[in-house]
């Protein structure tokens, strides 16, 4: 297959790419027009981006485009619609960076507590403050609250445990049991997250549901003084409910994700949160380590290679979980050729859409059984005209 990277990648995965007989071009400064040009200079069928942004429209330029595969776990920088609507395959690398993104996570909540950079930054301008930073709580004692506890909250429990701390936390999956499981309290809201915890760190998805989970209610809804933690997507927090809030009510914020972030590696940056001295900013960073990196590599060749070898999609985001099939049709039949094509076309004078279909072979490969879902109005004609062909055994049609 020919391969396409868009971004930085582990060297040792392209060369394994490589060796399994894939045409791989690496082009880690791809962004924009310079990504369409390549599309339609090369097209791939495979394209591996980690922070380049795919719209629909460099979709476009390759027609033969049939997988994008980020490199990390979020993918909210590629147009997945529009992948799904041109019936393009996108998956991603969860967990892989998870250890990666709670140091840094962690880190920051260390570097508020203690005002770590801020006690380098007078050090090197020649200036000893003792006093001013030798007030930090401490860490030992207080309740770190999570909002999310996928597998980078799962870390940062761990991580948090190991300090002495106490964890609630709230997810749209955990409950009770698995927050016992975990060692930490449930949370029935983010808001109960919010009134109970010292530290907040976040580590939600960024989808429609989680835009402005940290807006104004929750901000009102901290403790004074309380601090909070970004290693996710600026889009989950308010950013002007959080200017207000550390004017009005000190909350302290360190983030790895700052709102206006630059599209390009290096460049200019400017915005009234990075400006605020109640606030650190590092620069995306979070995955950013030669474990995960290498991690990351492994997974990404991993779900290319799979894809190459067996035509399946491993952690495909935009598969439908629930298609709107209305019958599941059940034809066992001779494994001759033509059958199933008889049946589709049965199926297609009786206007019956196909959604998922699967076809078993029984052992001696004398005969099969297809089972074929399907979004139509069941009609006794198509079914007579599918069980009259001679290499038909039998078949059913059930409503779903």
């Amino acid at each position: 297959m020919k391969i396409l990277i868009a971004d930085k990648f582990s060297l040792e995965e392209v060369a394994s790419l490589r060796e399994s007989g894939h045409e791989v071009v690496i082009e880690p400064t791809l962004k924009g027009d310079s990504l369409v040009a390549s599309l339609t200079e090369f097209l791939p069928q495979v394209l591996i981006v980690r922070s380049t942004k795919v719209p629909a429209e460099a979709m476009d330029a390759d027609s033969t485009l049939e997988l994008i595969v980020r490199a990390g776990a979020g993918y909210d920088t590629i147009d997945v619609a529009g992948a799904s609507k041109r019936g393009v395959f996108v998956a991603n690398c969860p967990g892989k960076n998870s250890v990666a993104v709670a140091e840094l996570s962690f880190g920051l909540i260390l570097a508020l507590d203690r005002q770590i950079p801020d006690n380098v930054s007078a050090a090197r301008a020649g200036k000893w403050d003792k006093a001013r930073f030798s007030k930090s709580a401490g860490l030992k004692g207080r309740t770190l609250g999570l909002l999310g506890t996928g597998n980078i909250g799962r870390e940062m429990i761990q991580r948090a445990l190991a300090f002495g701390m106490t964890v609630v936390g709230w997810d749209k999956v955990l409950d009770t049991k698995m927050a016992e499981e975990l060692g930490i309290t449930h949370c029935a809201t983010a808001l109960d997250v919010a009134r109970q915890a010292d530290v907040i760190s976040v580590h939600v998805a960024s989808t429609p549901q989680t835009a402005g989970l940290v807006g104004v209610e929750f901000l009102a809804a901290m403790k004074p003084g309380a601090m909070l933690v970004n290693a996710s997507r600026s889009a989950v927090v308010d950013d002007e409910a959080l200017l207000a809030a550390m004017d009005d009510k000190g909350i302290r914020v360190a983030t790895d994700v700052p709102p206006g972030e630059p599209a390009v590696k290096q460049g200019e940056f400017s915005h009234r949160i990075a400006a605020h001295p109640g606030a650190y900013i590092t620069h995306h960073i979070g995955a950013s380590t030669a474990q995960a990196t290498a991690e990351i590599g492994a997974e990404a060749a991993r779900v290319v290679r799979t894809y190459a070898e067996t035509g399946e999609v491993a952690n495909c985001v935009n598969i439908e979980t629930h298609s709107p099939a209305t019958h599941l049709l059940t034809v066992r039949h001779l494994d001759r050729v033509g059958v199933l094509a008889r049946v589709l076309d049965a199926m297609r004078q009786a206007n019956w859409n196909v959604q998922e279909m699967e076809n078993l072979v029984f052992a001696g490969a004398e005969a099969a059984c297809a089972r074929i879902r399907f979004d139509g109005y069941k009609t006794d004609s198509a079914l007579a005209a599918i069980m009259a062909q001679d290499e038909v055994i039998a078949a059913s049609l059930i409503e779903l």
